[in-house]
This record gives structure tokens, C-alpha cells and sequence, in this order.
């Protein structure tokens, strides 16, 4: 396992260097990242085939900074140079725990404060130099791929809170033992809570601004699918837990040409040190679990890659709004669904049925996208046929 990513550099290329970056994080970063562009791309494409457009945004122009926004400026850069400065200067310190770093009081009050005065400083000199004597409201032009800083950005924040919520739900025990603990934890996010509140403030966003929900829908589903899988890759990598099952099963013959850790794998140094300890072992991850389970993070990979290959392929050729967001809903509900089958897990009793959260969630999923399906079979709007050219 490779918990930073100084380890999978070093495993790879044999390079040396001690880098506070954790390898689960950098992959949820290159997720947003890849997103971002296909968000981005889809958005250009359906406005070029006329099925979104851009819209008339009123702005005022050359008033001087205000008071809040001078504020918010210091306290953004005096948070900026309290942490990254003082992490450049206690660097052993920060490397050892990033995460237990960042969130305690320990920084460098001399650089927040000249980084937060400089800050404002500059915010308060670049308004200046666009001001004038009367502030007018001016009228732009806004494209909606232009949204994009805005969505990510609010999207990261109400997922985060989502996958945390869920998370909570989920492990209700730990919540009343130690409220504030289990809130301020670096671990322990649901997927399936981050998707949905970043989906729901997606959606909002884009119909705000005078989108309709179906082409919104449609322009996010790819994207999606492949933020899972590259967020997987990361699951993979660091062992964060997301695993599956143990695997009591010898390896088929017919799968013998895989690896074995394709097969059963016991998560040697994974960053969330579980199982037992690994002899010989002086790093800070020195465990490893002490039986073979199903390596589900891998195959959600393999599974959510090549689902994204697919809906990206016939995405030129789905004419009919929300087809597929309803194709999305059903390949990513029966996928994690099944899946779920094989994972560690809490489940539930449901009615006499024993299933997870994430099972509900996706059966719900699943029925929403092939009702879906169906309802425009049956009222005859599905239309699927050659690709479009665009202007």
C-alpha cells in the first residue's frame, strides 16, 4: 500500500522525497480535476448544439473594495501564511502528520500576518485601480461552462458536508460517544452522501441559471461516473478501509493468469493501520489485515472506468434529455448495489431483507433510472441516432 505519496514515487520511479501529500487525497484532487474538464467540455458541446445558452449577468463596476471583502481577504491570507509558512518551518513536524498539522492551532502568527495584510492589501489596490468616480452597472455575458469554478467549488463543500452526514448516519454509536470527534474526524465519508448533496447543489445551480434540469443532468452524468473511478484508484492504493470482505476462496483456474492481489489481498500498510502488525515495520502505517479480502475498491475501478468509456462513446448520439442521466442512474445503482454484496459493511434489516445503506440508495437509484427509461420507451421520446455537428 502506498498511504502518501512519497511512497508511490518511491515505488515506482525509486525517487526519495518526502512529500505531505497523501495518496488518497491527491487522487480525489486529479477526480475534481478530470471532472472538471468533462463538466466543461459537455457544457461547450450542448451549447453549441443550442440546447443551453448563455445568459446576461448585471455587474457593478469601479466601486472600491469593500469592508467584507477586505476582510474576508486578510483572514483568507492570514490563514494561508499561518499554515503554509508554518508548515515550511516545522516540516518534520508537518510531514509526520499532515492532517493532525492542519487542523491544530500550531502555525507562524508572523507570516498570517503578513500575509493576510498583504492580501488585503492587494484587493484593496486592485479595486482601486479600476475605480471610478461613479460606479456604474454594467451588463456580461456569461457561457455556462463559465459556472464551472462556482459548481466545483460549492459541490466539494456541501458534498463534503453530505458524505460526512451520511457517514455519521451510518456509525450513529460513534456519533454519541464523541460528537465533536466524530465530526472533526479526518476519516469516515460516505460516497453515495457526497454524491448526492453535490448533486442536488449542481442541479440547483444550473437551473438558476436558467438551465433545464434534464440537459444538467445529462452534462454531469460522465463526468460523475469518472470522478468515482478515479476516486477509487486512491481507495485502492492508500487502503482506506474501503474494502471488501474476506475472500475464503482459492483462486479459479481460469483467473490464475491475474495477480493474486486481484483475487485476495491483505492491505499491507494501509493508511488506516488495520489488522496486525507487520514485522519489521518502523513506518508510521504498519499493519496489514490478517486474512485475504476481496480488493472491491480495484474492481470499482475497472467496472466505473469502462462505464465511463461507454457513456462518453454514445453520449453524441443520446438525443433525447435525460436519457442519459436515467442510463447513469442504472449502471451506477446496479453497479454499487452489487457490489455491496462483497464489501465491509453495516447492514440492515429492511422489511426482512438484510441490506447497507448504500444498497437502498442504489436500489432507489436504479428503480428512478429505469423508470425512467421506460417512461420515455412508452411515450415514445427516446431518440438515439447519429451525432449532431455542432457550429
Amino acid at each position: 500500500m502506498f498511504p502518501t505519496l512519497s511512497d508511490l514515487l518511491a515505488y515506482l520511479f525509486h525517487i526519495n522525497v518526502r512529500l505531505p501529500i497523501q495518496t488518497l487525497g491527491f487522487f480525489v484532487a486529479l477526480s475534481f480535476l478530470f471532472t472538471y474538464l468533462a463538466f466543461v467540455s459537455e457544457f461547450k458541446r450542448k451549447e453549441a448544439l443550442g440546447l443551453i445558452h448563455a445568459f446576461k449577468r448585471k455587474v457593478v463596476s469601479g466601486k472600491p473594495a469593500s469592508i467584507v471583502e477586505l476582510c474576508l481577504n486578510a483572514l483568507v491570507g492570514f490563514l494561508a501564511g499561518y499554515k503554509i509558512i508554518g508548515a515550511m518551518l516545522n516540516y518534520s513536524s508537518f510531514i509526520a502528520n499532515p492532517k493532525v498539522f492542519i487542523i491544530s492551532a500550531r502555525g507562524n502568527l508572523l507570516a498570517g500576518i503578513i500575509c493576510g495584510g498583504s492580501w488585503a492589501f492587494w484587493a484593496y489596490y486592485d479595486r482601486k485601480r479600476s475605480r471610478l468616480a461613479e460606479p456604474k452597472i454594467v451588463e456580461e455575458t456569461v457561457h455556462p461552462y463559465q459556472l464551472m469554478p462556482r459548481i466545483t467549488f460549492w459541490c466539494g463543500v456541501i458534498g463534503f458536508i453530505g458524505a460526512k452526514l451520511f457517514d455519521t448516519a451510518e456509525h450513529i454509536q460513534y456519533f454519541l460517544a464523541n460528537p465533536v470527534g466524530d465530526l472533526l474526524s479526518s476519516n469516515g465519508f460516505t460516497y453515495l452522501g457526497g454524491f448526492l448533496f453535490g448533486m442536488l447543489t449542481f442541479f440547483y445551480i444550473g437551473v438558476k441559471n436558467g438551465m433545464r434540469l434534464a440537459h444538467v443532468s445529462d452534462v454531469g452524468a460522465p463526468g460523475i461516473m469518472l470522478a468515482y473511478a478515479i476516486g477509487r484508484i486512491g481507495c485502492q492504493l492508500a487502503g482506506d478501509g474501503d474494502w471488501g470482505i474476506v475472500n475464503i476462496h482459492p483462486q479459479p483456474l481460469w483467473l490464475h493468469w491475474l495477480p493474486h492481489w486481484m483475487w485476495s489481498y491483505t492491505f499491507p500498510h494501509n493508511i488506516i493501520n488495520a489488522g496486525v502488525y507487520i514485522q519489521g515495520c518502523f513506518s508510521a502505517y504498519c499493519d496489514q489485515l490478517a486474512q485475504g479480502v476481496y480488493p472491491t475498491s480495484f474492481y470499482e475501478v475497472v467496472i466505473c472506468g469502462l462505464m465511463f468509456l461507454f457513456l462518453w462513446l454514445i453520449r453524441k448520439r443520446l438525443h433525447t434529455p435525460g436519457l442519459m442521466s436515467f442510463l447513469y442512474l442504472v449502471l451506477i445503482g446496479a453497479e454499487r448495489f452489487f457490489i455491496e454484496f462483497i464489501r465491509v459493511t453495516i447492514k440492515y434489516d429492511i422489511m426482512g431483507i438484510t441490506l447497507s445503506q448504500a444498497q437502498v440508495i442504489s436500489a432507489l437509484m436504479f428503480m428512478v433510472g429505469a423508470g425512467g427509461i421506460i417512461y420515455l420507451y412508452a411515450n415514445n421520446k427516446i431518440h438515439v441516432g447519429k451525432v449532431l455537428k455542432t457550429t
